[in-house]
């Protein structure tokens, strides 16, 4: 099974402290299990490949876009203050 997820932002530098808060997720994908993150430009594009069972590639693509969203309103809140 294989996903590309892509997020587009207003700008480069969201898009850019989006793509460092999910792609340590890069590192830590178990075996079977492969993912890669990058910006380009404006986008936060994530690319998902599993060999496994349909619940775990669902669950991993949750789990990248709860971890998007997280980040989202991290980097609102700090340029909020």
């Amino acid at each position: 099974m294989q996903a590309k997820i892509l997020l587009e932002y207003h700008d480069e530098k969201m898009a850019e402290a989006i793509a460092e808060a999910i792609s340590p997720e890069n590192f830590k994908a178990p075996s079977g299990l492969k993912i890669n993150t990058v910006r380009d430009k404006n986008f936060v594009v994530t690319q998902v490949e599993h060999l496994g069972n349909l619940a775990t590639f669902i669950a991993t693509i949750d789990d990248l876009l709860f971890s998007a969203s997280t980040a989202e309103k991290t980097v609102k809140t700090i340029r909020e203050k």
